[in-house]
């Protein structure tokens, strides 16, 4: 097996991406191109910079602060056999192991990558079927069996929901949502993530045309609203 990993990214000590003090590898690829994505960069697997997967290990080894690791991206499972190498390493590590991920391409996480995975954070971008065609371009149903295939093997899961006013805000929908996640049994906590225009720039600087230029940010009343769907739905721990 190789020993490099494409990424785009690292983040030494985030405390946004699962619990305690974390640090975040951003690979390249990703199945999905979502118009408002705040990682355009990772589209294309061409770009960003090879990593040794050693030389990652040491320097997670080096931090005495880390409480985990976060696999993200792009998404991790577009280069399976190498997020499965840092998850392990990292497990050796003793640290709290988490992999971020559409779950589209979750036929690609095999028994012993999610054995060595302590935590998901699952994105469902949208609950409609042709809703979520249109704006990842994808199916959702891949990402409903890995959720399926999580909850059969009781994996702790933190589903996270992208807000983004008039495109994934139909409250009908999103409490047919917050039923199945309750349904599951194995999702701890809902993040709502409220849609605004920071990763504009990346796109400008990347050329690409950005359809939700002139979609307003989500309000702290429609995100708040959301979020009381949820908790209603059984999950008091809906923080963002």
């Amino acid at each position: 097996m190789a020993s490099e990993l494409r990424l785009s990214g690292l983040i030494d000590e985030s405390i946004v991406d699962g619990p305690g003090i974390r640090y975040v590898i951003f690979t390249q690829g990703c199945p999905h191109h979502c118009p408002g994505c705040h990682n355009p960069q990772t589209h294309d697997f061409s770009g960003g910079f090879d990593a040794d997967i050693p030389a990652i290990l040491d320097a997670i080894r080096e931090d005495p602060l880390l409480d985990g690791v976060t696999l993200s991206g792009g998404d991790p499972l577009f280069q399976p056999d190498f997020a499965g190498a840092v998850l392990k390493g990292c497990r050796k590590l003793g640290l709290h192991t988490c992999l971020d991920t559409s779950g589209h391409l979750g036929v690609n996480a095999g028994e012993e990558m999610l054995a060595d995975t302590d935590l998901v954070l699952l994105d469902i971008k949208a609950w409609n079927p042709k809703r979520y065609r249109a704006l990842t371009g994808g199916e959702l149903r891949p990402t409903l069996e890995f959720a399926e295939r999580l909850a059969s093997l009781r994996k702790p899961v933190w589903l996270r929901y992208v807000l983004v006013p008039g495109v994934t805000d139909n409250l009908e929908e999103i409490e047919e949502l917050s039923r199945h996640a309750a349904l599951l049994g194995n999702v701890e906590r809902v993040d709502v993530l409220p849609f605004h225009q920071l990763g504009r720039f990346k796109w400008d600087e990347l050329k690409l045309d950005y359809t939700l230029k002139d979609v307003p940010e989500a309000s702290a009343e429609l995100a708040e609203q959301v979020r009381g769907i949820f908790r209603r739905g059984g999950f008091p721990d809906c923080v963002h």
